[in-house]
């Protein structure tokens, strides 16, 4: 076989190109198991091209994940239109965020399981860009608590915890909607809507679910009874 023959074009277009065959690539093999020779090839150029554009396996899969990484967020930004109450912005904010995925699976395969699992420094990546949208939906529920005009006493660390717990779920969730045939961005959203803000709507209005107060401490159940039960 010869040389791939390129077209000329723009580097920056050149190089999205490079990323979209390595996007496919990573999130469909892993990243041990692909190989530069086989981003090249659906790329349409030279392996040496890849190289010189983006240096190593490492800097490409990086790229990858900056680059998916950023667009993940602007979907979720774009579609929590501010001006709407935060219930509905939550609604559309998870809407776009499960539609996101939904339309680029190789995408979240590389943000939720390849960068995640092969090294800190990946993972760093990926965890800068969560944080990010644990923040914005931390701010989405101090609104709505605000605009509960009542005081339901959440400290911002709850709120955090809050907002991370949601998080995690909406990402085991496009997982499974991912792999499940006929699942949709809407009903995904709907699920999580229906299994979280019914409870912090509750949480808002003062309504707080707490631990019964005769519950045996852990030091008590890891030490079993002291007496026989009558």
């Amino acid at each position: 076989m010869g040389a791939v023959k390129t077209k000329r074009m723009p580097r920056a277009v050149r190089e999205q190109q490079m990323l979209d065959a390595a996007v496919r690539t990573f999130g469909q093999r892993g990243y041990m198991a692909a190989s530069m020779d086989e981003i090249a090839e659906l790329a349409g150029v030279s392996k040496p091209l890849v190289y010189l554009y983006l240096n190593s396996k490492e800097d490409l899969f990086t790229a990858c994940i900056r680059r998916e990484a950023k667009a993940l967020t602007e979907a979720v930004r774009a579609g929590a239109r501010p001006e709407l109450p935060a219930d509905r912005q939550l609604w559309s904010g998870l809407t776009a965020f499960f539609t996101h995925t939904a339309r680029h699976p190789d995408g979240w395969a590389v943000l939720h399981l390849q960068a995640r699992t092969h090294g800190e420094v990946f993972a760093a990546e990926v965890a800068a860009m969560r944080a990010e949208i644990v923040a914005f939906v931390t701010q989405l529920i101090l609104v709505a608590a605000r605009d509960a005009h009542r005081d339901p006493d959440l400290p911002e660390r709850e709120v955090s915890g809050l907002a991370e717990a949601l998080v995690g779920a909406a990402e085991s969730l496009a997982d499974w909607a991912n792999a499940t045939p006929g699942a949709t961005a809407r009903q995904s959203a709907a699920t999580l809507m229906n299994f979280a803000w019914a409870g912090l709507g509750d949480l808002m209005a003062g309504r707080r679910w707490t631990p019964p107060d005769d519950e045996p401490g852990p030091e008590a159940v890891q030490s079993g009874p002291t007496s026989p039960v009558t």
